[in-house]
């Protein structure tokens, strides 16, 4: 009996143990998730694959929904439709949130934001200034400029047009007038959807919400959302680097100077090795930025003028061109008038480069004009000038005792002949034979 007791209550407990495990796996089953991906800086291919990136894990998770925090002055056109294609392609709702406070979406990051199915700023935060310029920052032709105006006016349209008639007035004229406007005043106009200070916050308003994607309305259920972090891989951040402009500077300079080096020295092969590396990602940098690819030039004429003063020495006057050239090169490159403030480089940068890669150039020259200064210290023509012990006789026959060695000598035509033990001194050599004179 007391064993069939026991019996009991095991099974019991078991069973017991089994429904609050199930219940407890439900309970996790259904908390849902949410992907925050955090976009700060202007648009990059690898914001781009990012992006990607992001909406594939999110539709293998399940995620109720992804988070695209963003922060941007902007970029190129195409780059921001293919954004936009992504975007809409998704069918995980995708909410921009403009955040942190101080941070916007100027310019492309305009229709970016618009591109949500949800959208959420931070307050203090931007959002318009989307008024079209060229591939240099320049302004467009009368022509182009109303032709590409046009074509991102219908695409806000097509963006907002479920928002009311002042939103899509204000999305126009922050194309057609470059307006742009703060949280409350997007807010109030309905071109976004809330005004959160955190993410917390911004789940936490997000709960009930109706949005549109390819695959119909869905109701999001966030008030409990788990949200995990996608941070950009290595290669991402590598290429976000490369779209600087200071770093890619610094590639091209280091990179052309390797060059520069292994040409001049070859035989070793790490100088080339690193100057193709640094140039070949200084190349990818330049292919996304807006740069005058003119100054390439003037940077190429730099170098080539630092290797000339080393080569043929002119004391100086070949490297202080360089270095003017140098400076004007970095600037028509990367500060060409109209280039968008962000894609600018450093002025004291380039300055400080140039006066370390001056200073680098004229410690180089110094050596060398040294080197050819010296006395040669090897081989034959080293033992003129030095002094010597004469072991017999010397006239027109003799032997001097010069370091450790013993050599046949013979006196300088007009000198009178020397007996054994005197000091001499080689002023010429004549194929084996030392001509020596009297110290």
């Amino acid at each position: 009996m007391n064993k069939r007791f026991w019996l009991i209550i095991w099974m019991l407990l078991s069973v017991l143990t089994l429904f609050l495990g199930e219940r407890t796996a439900n309970a996790q089953g259904t908390t849902p998730t949410a992907l925050l991906l955090t976009a700060d800086g202007p648009l990059t291919p690898s914001m781009l694959e990012y992006l990607k990136r992001g909406v594939h894990a999110a539709e293998m998770r399940g995620d109720e929904l992804l988070i695209f925090q963003l922060n941007t002055p902007g970029g190129e056109v195409m780059l921001m439709n293919r954004i936009v294609q992504v975007m809409r392609g998704s069918r995980i709702p995708i909410v921009v949130y403009i955040a942190p406070r101080g941070a916007m979406a100027a310019s492309a990051g305009t229709l970016i934001t618009l591109a949500g199915h949800a959208s959420a700023m931070a307050p203090e935060t931007t959002i318009g200034a989307a008024a079209p310029v060229g591939s240099q920052g320049e302004d467009l032709g009368e022509t182009l400029e109303a032709k590409i105006k046009n074509d991102l006016k219908a695409s806000v349209r097509a963006l907002t047009e479920r928002r009311s008639p002042e939103a899509i007035a204000l999305a126009e004229r922050t194309i057609e007038k470059a307006e742009a406007v703060s949280a409350k005043e997007a807010l109030a106009v309905g071109l976004v959807d809330f005004i959160a200070n955190t993410i917390p916050d911004l789940l936490q308003q997000l709960d009930g919400f109706t949005v549109i994607t390819i695959e119909g309305e869905r109701t999001l259920h966030t008030a409990n959302a788990v949200v995990t972090p996608l941070n950009p891989s290595l290669i991402e951040q590598l290429l976000g680097m490369l779209t600087n402009p200071n770093i890619v500077f610094l590639l091209l300079t280091i990179g052309v100077q390797a060059i520069l080096i292994e040409i001049s020295s070859p035989g070793g092969w790490v100088a080339g090795f690193i100057g193709v590396v640094c140039l070949a990602l200084a190349t990818y940098g330049m292919g996304v930025l807006s740069v005058n690819w003119f100054g390439l030039i003037f940077l190429i004429t730099a170098f080539v003028l630092f290797t000339l003063d080393i080569k043929a020495p002119t004391h100086g006057a070949l490297t202080t061109a360089g270095v003017i050239s140098l400076i004007v090169g970095a600037l028509v490159l990367f500060n060409s008038p109209g280039t968008p403030q962000f894609q600018r480089v450093s002025v004291p940068l380039v300055v400080g480069v140039s006066l370390v890669t001056t200073g680098l150039f004229i410690g180089i020259l110094t050596f060398a004009l040294r080197a050819r200064k010296a006395p040669i210290r090897t081989g034959q023509e080293s033992l003129v000038g030095r002094v010597g012990i004469a072991r017999s006789e010397i006239g027109a026959h003799g032997s001097v005792q010069l370091g450790g060695e013993l050599w046949s000598a013979e006196m300088e035509e007009g000198e009178a002949p020397l007996p054994k033990g005197t000091r001499v001194k080689v002023v010429e050599i004549v194929g084996l034979r030392l001509i020596v004179r009297k110290v």
